[in-house]
């Protein structure tokens, strides 16, 4: 007999959004689709950029240092007609470590960039498997130096940085604000970490439940961290930075928000890290949507649940920066 894994069900209106998604994305990912899926336009950058045209904000392109000295590319985002100062909104985008680019994911800033009159800061990371780990998060930790050695002259008050991203960059966010904590670096007021991708192992009900089903699936999840990580996937050797859930001290962490769906790999990682949190005596927000597949929000934005999940993040920042 063949065991079966139960999983909770996909919300029914997500379940028909699904079927949609499947005809452009398969569940699992695979290394050999890491060249085609670079070419297809993940990040829709046209679209991107129109909505920030209509909507009145700016980008410029600033060359800055990312690890090892080389030269890394961020995006500032703002206002047209902004003065003054604001919060900064530092952008780590997603795309499992191996795809994507700054774009992916910084519309979901612009309402708030609007209401505090802040500043994004998005940063171009370099991609695994050309650029394994550490690129990825020190490119990252280099964008936030830079942000806030540059905040005078950016706007941004900088007591009022905030460090967000969805999926690999919900990763990378908590590694950066882990490197940021350790190296005594810039101070954060808060980390948004969408559906973050933290644990390397493999080891979860939750990667076990979703194989085969869904958006970034266990097969996909391996072919990420094999690309970022190589043969220290799932040894000791993996450091905190590179998979946060490896993390045993998370005290003096700025405060966070951790969501995700019920039926998503990430799920038992991402509850487990805000209880990691708390014991540490850190201040975590967390939000489980029941039915959720990975990154739901995005591919099915007005299903009931995917409009409770947008406004619990817009609550917390309110708050947070209110």
């Amino acid at each position: 007999m063949t065991e079966t894994t139960l999983r909770p069900p996909f919300d029914p209106e997500l379940e028909a959004a699904l079927a949609l998604v499947g005809d452009t994305l398969p569940s699992t990912l695979t290394p050999e689709m890491i060249p085609l899926l670079r070419q297809s336009p993940v990040s829709g950058e046209d679209e991107i950029f129109a909505v920030l045209d209509e909507r009145g904000f700016t980008r410029r392109d600033v060359t800055i240092a990312g690890h090892d000295g080389d030269e890394i590319v961020v995006s500032v985002v703002e206002k047209a007609d902004r003065t003054g100062t604001g919060p900064g909104f530092f952008h780590t985008h997603g795309g499992g470590m191996i795809i994507g680019n700054r774009w992916l994911g910084v519309v979901g800033f612009l309402d708030w960039a609007e209401r505090f009159n802040g500043v994004i800061v998005t940063v171009e990371y370099r991609l695994a498997p050309e650029f394994p780990d550490p690129y990825p998060v020190e490119d990252c930790y280099a964008g936030l130096a830079w942000t806030a050695e540059h905040a005078a002259e950016l706007g941004i008050d900088p007591n009022r940085i905030l460090i967000g991203g969805g999926s690999a960059g919900g990763g990378l966010a908590a590694g950066t604000a882990l490197l940021a904590r350790d190296r005594r670096g810039p101070a954060l007021i808060g980390q948004l970490l969408i559906y973050p991708m933290l644990d390397d192992r493999d080891e979860s009900v939750s990667t076990k439940q979703i194989d085969g089903i869904g958006v970034w699936d266990r097969g996909s999840n391996i072919t990420g961290w094999s690309a970022l990580l190589g043969e220290r996937k799932g040894t000791e050797a993996v450091s905190i930075y590179a998979a946060p859930a490896r993390a045993t001290d998370l005290t003096g962490l700025p405060p966070a928000f951790i969501d995700c769906g019920s039926a998503e790999v990430f799920r038992d990682e991402d509850v487990a890290y805000a209880t990691k949190l708390w014991e540490a005596g850190v201040q975590a927000e967390l939000h489980v949507w029941a039915g959720g597949f990975h990154g739901f929000d995005m591919f099915a934005p007005h299903a009931a649940v995917a409009q409770a999940m947008l406004a619990a993040r817009d609550n917390w920042v309110t708050r947070l920066l209110g």
